[in-house]
């Protein structure tokens, strides 16, 4: 009986149904156990043998996405947020907008939660099977400045292309001078029409031209970008100031 398992298992091996072979020996004595029917047996072996496989995939769109944290929608303080309603954001939950390659940019100042969000977005499109892509714009603009000669940039700004939803992080954060203008041209270019992109930035894109040393190229981005396009500026106070933890006791310091 034992030979005969490996057998089978070198066979599964074969036709690269590695995760059951590992796992025949457990399903063969629960099969036995239960008295399942060959047909039951068999799918139970495909149904194990498919649940894996999307789990390895899943867990592949994580590491490609390259999130610096996961943060979930749920924990997303909304009633602390006047711009933004809860049935808004679970309309942007449902990913019509992505299906349809529309863009999303949330505009605010610092700690209001436009990461948050854009990475709860992307963790959920994750899980519904789309690819994803996470950069702040100093990193992408970094990778686009030495895609000509690094291979890791290459392999980087490929998977950046072929995703569904390119999240780029703190837009507009620093000025860029036109040579890198013109490459975040290029990408955006490649982008249109093709993949979804949500962009964060504390500067409306009135500003932009400012700030990327070439208001044609400054049009021409904007022209791509705005095309189909959500625009939530979310307001208020900041959550890291109002929720910042102290050093001190919590009672007042007397002189």
């Amino acid at each position: 009986m034992g030979s005969t398992v490996n057998v089978l298992q070198e066979q599964l091996r074969t036709v690269r149904m590695a995760e059951t072979a590992g796992e025949l020996p457990i399903l063969l004595r629960q099969a036995e156990q239960s008295s399942w029917t060959y047909l039951e047996f068999l799918q139970e072996l495909l149904r194990y043998e498919l649940e894996k496989r999307e789990k390895k995939k899943l867990e592949r769109r994580l590491r490609w996405a390259k999130f610096p944290y996961h943060k979930r929608l749920d924990d997303f303080k909304i009633e602390e947020q006047q711009s933004l309603s809860t049935r808004q954001l679970n309309q942007l939950r449902e990913f019509a907008w992505l299906e349809q390659q529309y863009n999303l940019i949330l505009l605010g100042p610092p700690g209001l939660g436009k990461t948050h969000i854009a990475i709860g977005l992307g963790l959920e499109a994750v899980e519904k099977g789309f690819k994803v892509y996470f950069s702040t714009m100093g990193e992408l603009i970094n990778l686009l400045k030495t895609e000509e000669f690094l291979r890791k940039a290459q392999i980087q700004l490929k998977r950046c292309r072929e995703a569904d939803l390119v999240i780029i992080d703190d837009l507009m954060y620093m000025a860029m001078d036109e040579r890198e203008a013109n490459l975040f041209f290029h990408l955006v270019n490649d982008l249109y029409e093709r993949s979804s992109i949500i962009l964060t930035s504390n500067k409306g894109p009135e500003q932009w031209g400012d700030l990327m040393g070439s208001q044609g190229i400054t049009t021409a981005i904007l022209d791509r970008l705005l095309h189909r396009v959500e625009v939530i500026a979310l307001n208020g106070d900041s959550y890291r100031i109002k929720n910042r933890k102290t050093i001190f006791e919590e009672e007042s310091v007397q002189s």
